[in-house]
């Protein structure tokens, strides 16, 4: 190798590096290396072979280097271009997979329309076909059918696909339907720090169902003889405990109470689809909801999830940093009325069509129209909370719209350990970002953006924000590795060059 492409390698290795959060020693006791070693590598001083490479990429968990066309996809993004247009938003990726998970109830055909092609939902694809259920795309690829066994195999379960998604500890619910003793791999998806499925445990305890952790895997076991007799209450508001309660619920052969439950969107979809099922959902939209459970379900049902509030927060997201015109079409305006709040505040100036209803014949819809506005940095600080606060995956995209606002903003992203760390990347690409403590960060705007290339952060919405900045950069920057954007995005790129950004994907060192 050149001495050119070691250095480049070893960039990108320390980058990698310092995203998993470890030292140089870290890495060289993975490695069975010396630190000293660690430390050539990342300064391009230490010639490397492909397998020592392949090494260095599984103990990091990132791919850091293209070995033909199955390598890892980058971007190289021309920035400082201004958009323009009209652009649609995709179908939620939260619902989409809290609904792949709840046709397992289901003993008949369920179609999804409109399902977002995204790496989480191929995930999941791949561990629902390793079990024996059939997946398929219908209708020229638009639309997905699902139809399970008389039997699922469990023991034949994909454990790669299953620790890349953090989506499969919603299989707890409706397995424990399925079958009395089963084992799940341990969940995946973002890197986000330490978040405990413990509130999970608590709540199916209360149906029976026994979860202990060892050796890389979830070993469940139902006790039928245990109901629930009380309402259920959650020690967290969150989205994925109060979707495995409702699935467990869903087939439970009585009348279940849900207190303190999310309310947002994933949930209400989720709850909408039981009610297809047959399945009686009382109270959707409030953090109370009563199930009244369908022991047996076996029905063909066909259902429309509806758009994806994050996704549409991201597009308004890419107009404000590069100061453009753009209308968002098909907007769930109840699940962003917090955060167009906060940018009026700030100063954005923007329109909204009258509302209109989703395909899933529920959810209200709007087109917003975002114009170049001069932004001040808001008086209060941007922090998240539980619907119909401001939502907590759309927190990052505040730090860059911060940074092109006047003044200083304070973000206090408390849910996640270190999300609010990913997001000083824009620091390498021009941004003043204070690091407070691993929740905090001030941003002082507003920024001239520059250039960079930079290994993209593993957890979604900030890896997205980078993407967003560099976007608004004069200049060509390049974003390696990003899988993780499409975890959640289908087509992100060619979506954002259709209305005036210019973004290449490459697969190459």
């Amino acid at each position: 190798m050149s001495d050119d492409y070691l250095v480049r390698i070893g960039k990108l290795i320390r980058d990698a590096r310092q995203h998993r959060g470890w030292t140089q020693t870290q890495l060289a006791e993975a490695l069975g290396t010396s630190q000293s070693a660690v430390n050539r590598i990342e300064r391009g001083n230490q010639n490397l072979s492909l397998e020592m490479i392949a090494r260095i990429g599984e103990a990091l968990d990132s791919e850091i280097v293209s070995l033909g066309y199955a390598g890892p996809m980058h971007l190289r993004v021309v920035g400082g271009r201004r958009l323009s247009g009209a652009i649609d938003v995709k179908t939620s990726k939260n619902a989409c997979v809290a609904l792949l998970c709840a046709s397992l109830l289901n003993k008949g055909r369920t179609v999804l329309r409109r399902v977002a092609r995204i790496e989480e939902v191929f995930r999941l694809l791949e561990v629902l076909a390793s079990i024996g259920v059939r997946t398929r795309w219908i209708n020229d690829g638009g639309d997905l059918e699902i139809v399970p066994p008389a039997d699922l195999d469990l023991d034949a379960i994909d454990a790669e696909a299953a620790r890349r998604t953090r989506s499969i500890i919603m299989f707890l619910g409706p397995l424990m339907h399925r079958t009395d003793r089963f084992k799940l791999p341990y969940a995946g998806g973002c890197d986000l720090g330490t978040r405990t499925v413990e509130p999970h445990m608590i709540a199916l305890r209360r149906f029976g169902l026994d979860v202990t952790a060892t050796e890389g895997h979830y070993h469940a076991v139902v006790d039928r003889s245990i109901s629930p007799g009380r309402p259920i209450v959650l020690t967290e508001r969150g989205d994925t405990v109060t979707e495995n309660a409702l699935l467990a619920a869903a087939r439970h052969d009585g009348v279940t109470v849900i207190r303190n439950a999310s309310s947002n969107y994933m949930v209400q979809d989720l709850c909408f689809f039981l009610e297809a099922l047959g399945v009686g959902v009382e109270g959707i939209g409030t953090t109370t909801l009563t199930v009244h459970g369908v022991p047996n379900i076996d029905v063909d049902v066909d259902y429309s999830p509806s758009e994806d509030p994050v996704e549409a927060m991201s597009l308004l997201a890419a107009a404000v940093v590069t100061e453009s015109e753009l209308t968002v079409r098909r907007v769930p305006i109840e699940f962003l009325e917090i955060e167009l709040a906060v940018l009026e505040e700030m100063g954005l100036d923007h329109d909204r069509s009258p509302e209109y209803v989703a395909d899933n014949g529920r959810t209200r819809l709007v087109d917003l129209t975002v114009r170049p506005s001069k932004l001040e940095a808001p008086i209060d600080k941007i922090h998240p909370m539980p619907f119909p606060g401001l939502n907590i995956d759309n927190v990052p995209f505040f730090a860059a719209i911060a940074a092109a606002a006047q003044g200083k903003t304070l973000i206090h992203d408390w849910v996640y350990d270190n999300r609010a760390i990913y997001l000083t990347d824009l620091n390498r690409l021009g941004g003043r970002l204070q690091l407070l403590d691993p929740h905090r960060v001030l941003v002082e705007g507003p920024t001239r953006w520059r250039a960079a290339e930079m290994m993209c952060p593993p957890a979604l919405r900030p890896a997205v924000v980078v993407l967003l900045a560099m976007m608004a950069a004069e200049g060509t920057s390049v974003l390696r590795n990003v899988y993780v954007i499409n975890r959640g995005y289908e087509d992100l790129a060619e979506r954002l060059n259709s209305v005036g950004a210019q973004i290449e994907t490459f697969r190459n060192i």
